[in-house]
């Protein structure tokens, strides 16, 4: 059993990569051109699971279906004092063209807006996976505090203004292996592990 990852985000590939390191996986450019995929979803999960099955589905069409499963991750951060935004939007904030750098600008902004410097907050990630066996989910959360300012060169996203529970620093700043240990997307894929060892007992089976 293979998995190819429905993303094309570098930094995503690399860090599932480096958490399932007893799994043979593929970025999808590796398996095919990458198309776009619509992510009209209402959470992180139907978004999640909306890559995965289309991914799948690409997988079908080329006859790789016995051979690989699709996975893919959704996920965003959602602050309190924004009453609880961006959420799913996470990666398009900033509107059309936006980019991890100006989706940190407004969410600065936002938060000076209410003359706040930091708030309450927490990292959702929504882990699907998609199988001739059937689909699934699992979610990891990450909480602690988004502050309005950047600090730290070690991540992407909202990594930089991202304080978690029980440490002073940003993800931004800790070590890789630390964030790989604690966060939101690390929790998830720790439980869809479960689900990924029930499918390869089935794939094994099956040959």
């Amino acid at each position: 059993m293979k998995i190819v990852l429905a993303t094309s985000n570098k930094d995503k590939v690399k860090e599932i990569k480096a958490f399932y390191k007893d799994y043979e996986i593929y970025a999808l450019s590796e398996i095919c051109e990458p198309f776009e995929i619509e992510e009209n979803g209402s959470s992180f999960q139907e978004n999640a699971l909306i890559k995965a099955r289309a991914v799948y589905k690409k997988l079908k069409e080329l006859g790789l279906d016995d051979e690989f499963i699709s996975l893919s991750d959704d996920s965003g951060i959602s602050v309190e004092a924004l009453n609880f935004a961006p959420g799913i939007y996470s990666a398009r904030y900033s509107g059309a063209g936006a980019t991890d750098a100006s989706n940190r600008v407004k969410l600065k902004a936002e938060l000076n807006a209410l003359g706040l410097k930091n708030s309450k907050a927490f990292y959702t990630a929504c882990i699907a996976i998609a199988s001739k066996y059937g689909e699934f989910s699992a979610h990891g959360f990450m909480h602690g505090t988004a502050i309005d300012e950047e600090r730290g060169e070690n991540g992407f996203g909202y990594d930089f203004m991202f304080i978690p529970n029980g440490y002073d620093k940003t993800v931004g700043q800790l070590d890789e292996s630390v964030k790989l240990a604690i966060s939101h997307r690390s929790r998830g894929l720790e439980l869809a592990r479960y689900i990924l060892k029930s499918l390869e007992k089935r794939y094994k089976t099956s040959k």
